[in-house]
C-alpha cells in the first residue's frame, strides 16, 4: 500500500518550526495567517507568506502557495510528479475562492503543471465555474498556460509496481487512511479578506474519469467572506456526501468555532458513510478573526499553519479515532 502521506513520524521537527498541539493554538493571532493541509504546507505556507506579509491579496497568496506543491515533483499528490489513474495518465483538479463569492475550477486536466491558475483564470476570464478534460486543457492553452509532461519516472514506477500486482484491474479506490489527496489552503489577509485554494491529482490507481471533492466549491473548498473559509481532505467521495466545506462554514455561521466546526462536519461525513472507519477525512478552517482549527476521522493528519507572531509550524488535529 503506497501512503500518499508520510503518516509515521509525525512528532519529527521540521526546519519551519516544531510540531506543535492545537492547545497552543487557542490565542488569536493578528492577521494575516494562512493554513494549508499536510506537512507539504509548511513550504507552500512559505511561498504564501511572502504575499501576505507585503500586504497582499489572500487570493494571490493561495494561488502563489499552492502552486508551489503543485511544482514540486516531489509532492505525489498534486500536479508534477503526481501518482496516475489506472491507465497511467495524470490528470488533475482544482478550484479556487475569493472574498467576493467568486470561483472557479478545472477537473479532469492533463498535461498542465498548475492547474489552480487554470483555475483562476476560469473564475477571472469567463462567465462559468468549471471547465473539465479537453476543454479545460484548450483553455489553458489558449491562456498562455504551457503543456507538460507531468508523469515523472518515480511516479511511472509506483504505476508499474501496483499493475503487476493487479494487473486486470480497471480503476482502483481503496478507501482507509492512507490513501488521500490534496492540498488544500485557505488564508485571511491583513486587511481581513479571505481566499481558498484545493488542488490535486486525485487518488492514485483511480478509475480514469474520476474526479473527487478537490474542484467541487462547497465541497473540496468553500470561502465566505463575512463568516470564514475551509478546505478538505481525504476520500473526496466522503466529502462530497457531506458537502462538507460548506457545511464547516455555516456551522461557524451559527457561531461556533472553527475547531468545533470542523469536528461537527467530520461528524456528518461519519453519519454519511457507514465505512468511515476505513477511510480518512480531514477539515481545516479559519474565520473573519484569524482564529483557525482541524478535525479530522483518522490520527495521522497533520496541516501547517504560518501567523505573524509564531512562524510556519505543524499542527496535530484531533480525530475521532484516537491515537494509540
Amino acid at each position: 500500500m503506497i501512503s500518499r502521506r508520510n503518516l509515521i513520524g509525525t512528532t519529527a521537527m521540521v526546519a519551519a518550526g516544531g510540531l506543535t498541539t492545537m492547545a497552543e493554538e487557542k490565542a488569536t493571532p493578528t492577521r494575516p495567517v494562512v493554513i494549508s493541509t499536510w506537512r507539504h504546507g509548511l513550504a507552500a505556507n512559505q511561498a504564501a507568506w511572502k504575499v501576505l506579509s507585503q500586504g497582499g491579496r489572500a487570493l494571490d497568496a493561495v494561488e502563489a502557495g499552492v502552486r508551489e506543491s503543485e511544482s514540486d515533483p516531489n509532492v505525489a499528490s498534486v500536479g508534477l510528479g503526481g501518482l496516475p489513474d489506472a491507465s497511467c495518465e495524470v490528470t488533475l483538479d482544482a478550484c479556487i475562492m475569493n472574498e467576493n463569492g467568486d470561483c472557479g475550477a478545472v477537473a479532469y486536466l492533463k498535461g498542465i503543471e498548475n492547474p489552480i491558475s487554470v483555475a483562476r483564470m476560469v473564475m477571472e476570464k469567463t462567465p462559468h465555474v468549471m471547465l473539465v478534460g479537453e476543454g479545460a486543457k484548450r483553455f489553458a492553452l489558449a491562456n498562455g498556460m504551457k503543456e507538460k509532461e507531468l508523469l515523472t519516472p518515480g511516479a511511472k514506477k509506483e504505476w508499474e509496481k501496483w499493475k503487476a500486482k493487479h494487473p486486470d484491474a480497471i480503476g482502483h479506490r481503496e478507501i482507509n487512511f492512507e490513501n488521500h489527496d490534496t492540498i488544500g489552503m485557505v488564508a485571511i489577509d491583513a486587511a481581513g479578506n479571505l481566499s481558498g485554494a484545493c488542488t490535486t491529482s486525485g487518488l492514485a490507481w483511480k478509475l480514469p474519469g474520476r474526479v473527487g471533492d478537490s474542484p467541487i466549491i462547497g465541497a473540496g473548498l468553500y470561502v465566505d467572506n463575512e463568516v470564514g473559509a475551509a478546505t478538505a481532505t481525504g476520500v473526496g467521495e466522503a466529502v462530497i456526501r457531506a458537502v462538507g466545506s460548506f457545511l464547516v462554514v455555516e456551522l461557524m455561521r451559527q457561531g461556533n468555532s472553527p475547531q468545533e466546526a470542523c469536528r461537527l462536519a467530520t461528524e456528518r461525513v461519519i453519519e454519511k458513510n457507514p465505512d468511515w472507519k476505513e477511510l480518512q477525512v480531514g477539515f481545516i478552517a479559519i474565520d473573519k478573526r484569524g482564529r483557525v482549527g482541524s478535525y479530522c476521522i483518522q490520527p495521522g493528519f497533520d496541516y501547517a499553519v504560518y501567523d505573524q507572531e509564531n512562524g510556519n509550524r505543524m499542527v496535530t488535529p484531533p480525530s475521532r479515532v484516537p491515537s494509540k
